[in-house]
């Protein structure tokens, strides 16, 4: 039982050491109903709690004693409350030892407990643990007994309290019995809290100087934060000159314009506002700021598309598409162009496509021209390369002497045998194989 004391005194004083803020309660009365229960007491340390629990009887209004009591109730803590009680029922008290006549007679008890509360008055609902000491009288048999239990109070004003208790009265003389205590009770403060009134002396304005900065507080704009004579007292954490209580930025450098904020970029480009002629959309650098333009807006950058003056679709580097009537007309005429065998001399019967073909591009200045030149796989290698690159170069050199076609429309280029079009082992692929391809484009 000691131990039980001791551990139960322990967590008061635990708990009481939280806690600033004074919830004591202030002394209260209160009145309370409770049952006096001897039977499930002894049932209890006859068979253990199994017994009470699987008896038909403990609950019964008839098996149980009522009373009135009073109490005194002061807060000695926060979480510590002492309750003074007076209680008084009429009952058939089993006095141990006793053989005493069957009649109600009164039981006259007083307490003097502890609660100790899990939590403040602050709370509507609050927890605790009862243990104290107690004296009886009943008949003229007086007695001692040790009261422990458990409780919890409802705040229901901050003045009004209802609390429920259930206690296991231990005896301490051999003439009290073991009993259980239920109760339920209402309390009521009874006087006012005493408000405690600090008057602090006025403090000397001239030369005091509270966060010892150096600056006396009748000229230190922030009196309670070492500062900057140079700001008046006040503290710059980001350095920029601009005291943090005028800084809407204090932890990143910034102007004056700004309340001490960067210069803004509002696109988040990484160009500040001030020199971004499009400061709402992401730009670069080398456009002021502004996206990359596309000046005939036809979905294709300026820096991708070659012809940025007219539109025209990506898979054309943004240039229009050459119609493919002109483009097969061009192919006719490259499937007519012949040399001399073995050599890069034009036959006459080329003159008149390729007269077609300077035509189409005298018609369409924005074109170019590519003329690739082919053989066949006869003959060394070397000597393939030479002739279709010469052949190539007759047909650039037609259009552009005879054509009238401007040099730098035309581009020329042999590739020997190195792109076939057809087998090379039967006489008509050779054929095929020895040609000259046009390829038209606009950029």
């Amino acid at each position: 039982m000691k131990k039980i004391l001791l551990s139960f005194l322990a967590i008061g004083l635990f708990l009481s050491s939280f806690g600033q803020n004074d919830y004591r309660k202030r002394p209260a009365l209160g009145i309370h109903f409770f049952l006096d229960d001897f039977k499930s007491a002894a049932d209890m340390r006859n068979g253990g709690l199994a017994t009470v629990l699987k008896s038909k009887e403990w609950h019964k209004t008839g098996k149980m004693n009522a009373g009135l009591a009073f109490s005194y109730i002061e807060g000695l803590s926060n979480y510590i409350d002492f309750v003074g009680t007076l209680s008084a029922s009429f009952v058939n008290y089993p006095v141990p030892g006793k053989t005493l006549v069957n009649t109600n007679s009164p039981l006259l008890e007083g307490a003097a407990t502890v609660n100790l509360k899990l939590l403040t008055d602050k709370y509507f609902f609050d927890p605790f643990i009862t243990v104290g000491a107690g004296a009886s009288k009943y008949r003229g048999y007086f007695g001692a007994f040790i009261p422990v239990g458990v409780g919890f109070q409802l705040k229901i004003t901050p003045n009004t309290f209802v609390l429920l208790n259930s206690q296991y009265r231990v005896p301490i003389t051999s003439n009290v019995a073991y009993h259980f205590y239920h109760s339920i009770g209402v309390a009521g403060v009874i006087c006012k809290k005493k408000e405690i009134v600090i008057v602090t002396p006025p403090l000397p304005v001239k030369n005091y100087d509270r966060d010892f900065d150096g600056i006396p507080d009748s000229t230190d704009r922030c009196p309670d934060t070492p500062g900057l004579a140079s700001l008046k007292g006040c503290p710059d954490r980001d350095g920029d000159g601009i005291a943090d209580i005028d800084d809407k930025c204090p932890d990143v450098p910034g102007l004056a314009r700004y309340q001490g904020c960067p210069i803004p970029d509002r696109d988040k480009d990484g160009i500040n506002d001030e020199v971004d002629k499009c400061p709402d959309v992401f730009g670069y650098a080398r456009y002021q700021g502004c996206p990359i333009p596309d000046t005939d807006k036809d979905g294709v950058n300026d820096e991708e598309d070659k012809c940025i003056n007219e539109p025209g679709p990506a898979s054309n580097f943004g240039c229009p598409l050459i119609s493919e009537t002109i483009i097969n007309k061009v192919n006719l005429a490259a499937k007519n162009v012949f040399f001399a065998t073995g050599s890069a001399k034009l036959l006459a019967k080329s003159f008149g496509p390729l007269k077609t073909v300077a035509q189409i591009m005298k018609d369409n200045p924005t074109f170019k021209i590519n003329v690739e030149g082919h053989t066949d796989s006869v003959g060394k290698h070397d000597m393939n390369m030479t002739l279709s690159n010469n052949r190539a170069a007759s047909v650039a050199t037609y259009l552009k002497t005879i054509g009238g076609v401007d040099e730098s429309r035309i581009s020329s280029e042999g590739y020997g045998p190195d792109r076939p079009i057809a087998p090379n082992k039967l006489a008509a692929g050779r054929a095929k194989n020895r040609r000259v391809e046009m390829h038209l484009r606009n950029y």
